[in-house]
């Protein structure tokens, strides 16, 4: 294929599962596709410009994770709200079929405000599990606050327990299950663009489903990155102030989660690019571990799905006349 991308560079493709589907993302365009109740995929394109490429200083080191953490963010919210949309007109068209299906009021709130209120909502709701808890769970269960060092890491402890019970929990739910298979489609798909394999469905099937830029290793990187990050803060904190308690963390540590981001974009990205070296490989691999429990194996139709997302999403699908269409599916194993 004649690609307009240079596969050895890394971060130029990436995506997300979405319901019943996958979001892919490549320069200058975002592509979502899902698998329909009739088994046809509908593909909705987003021409799309980071505000990286709009504003030059926002590419600057540590600058450009954080700015590119919030528009992940805003895109990823976007897209499950698309897929879920689809797949609520899926199961309305089954009830109406049956006689029993009712006509949904439409919204008067419009679109980009409630994206906005899900995205601050969403942001707030993190912070207080992953950051405001275990700061208050370590100053009331143990005595050491004024050990920096000792403080964060348990602190971080916690942190990282929380994540591993919340993925652990919600793994065992039959619809997140699938979820992640496509997660695994995902990968797949990415590993075989960045190969230099055709995008069909034998070359992507032969991969592997744990990738070392996966969102899954990032926020194992962000709950290190903090416990290092707030110790050397505490530690200037504690040497100005002379003591330091629940408030003061609060105070200082969350407007620094943006900059926590930030440095974890960088290592990522860093020992993305040496993850075949011995260094690299100990240092991606509990990221890649914790996507055990995040992906799992796909079928081929979640695979064609993935596929079709990544090929419209680097506009190589023959099918690109309009924003949003249906893919029979046949096509995937001739082309």
């Amino acid at each position: 294929m004649n690609r307009r991308f240079d596969i050895n560079k890394p971060m130029q493709v990436g995506g997300q599962a979405v319901i019943e589907g996958v979001m892919m993302r490549a320069p200058g365009m975002i592509a979502t596709a899902v698998r329909r109740a009739n088994g046809e995929i509908t593909v909705k394109k987003d021409p799309y410009v980071s505000l990286g490429e709009k504003y030059r200083f926002l590419k600057l080191p540590i600058l450009r994770g954080a700015v590119g953490l919030v528009e992940m963010m805003v895109i990823g919210i976007r897209t499950l709200n698309y897929s879920a949309e689809i797949a609520m007109a899926d199961a309305e068209q089954k009830d109406t079929k049956n006689g029993n299906g009712q006509q949904r009021k439409a919204s008067s709130v419009p679109d980009s405000v409630k994206l906005g209120m899900t995205v601050v909502v969403s942001l707030l709701i993190g912070a207080a599990i992953f950051f405001v808890t275990p700061l208050v769970a370590t100053t009331w269960l143990f005595d050491i606050e004024q050990d920096p060092s000792l403080f964060n890491l348990m602190a971080g402890g916690i942190r990282i327990g929380l994540l591993l019970a919340y993925l652990g929990l919600i793994s065992l739910m039959k619809d997140i299950k699938r979820l992640f298979q496509y997660h695994g489609a995902e990968h797949k798909a990415v590993f075989a663009f960045e190969f230099g394999e055709e995008l069909v469905i034998p070359a992507a099937a032969k991969q592997i489903r744990f990738h070392p830029r996966c969102g899954t290793s990032f926020l194992l990187i962000v709950m290190f990155v903090s416990i290092l990050l707030f110790s050397l803060l505490d530690m200037l904190l504690i040497n100005w102030l002379g003591e330091i308690d629940i408030l003061i963390r609060l105070v200082t540590h969350l407007p620094l989660i943006p900059i926590v981001g930030g440095i974890s974009y960088e290592f990522i990205k860093a020992s993305a690019k040496r993850s075949n070296t011995a260094i690299g490989k100990v240092v991606v691999a509990p990221g890649l571990w914790l996507q055990k429990i995040t992906t799992k194996e796909p079928d081929e139709k979640q695979l064609e799905v993935a596929l079709v997302a990544l090929r419209c999403a680097l506009e190589e699908e023959h099918v690109i006349s309009s924003p949003v269409y249906l893919y029979s599916g046949t096509e995937a194993s001739r082309n």
